[in-house]
């Protein structure tokens, strides 16, 4: 491998790292509802029908 690849693979990893870490934190804030788990108050879609 040369310096440039390194480089890149090192990029990379780090957003890899950094998206990871806020999906995490995102989730243990209750900001995420994931998939449909039949919680439909956690949907964003139910939550516009109650303002209509």
């Amino acid at each position: 491998m040369n310096a440039g690849t390194i480089l890149v693979l090192l990029v990379l990893l780090c957003v890899v790292g950094l998206v990871v870490r806020k999906i995490v934190k995102d989730k243990k804030a209750g900001k995420t509802c994931g998939s449909c788990s039949g919680n439909c108050s956690c949907c964003h879609g139910a939550a516009e029908q109650k303002i209509k």
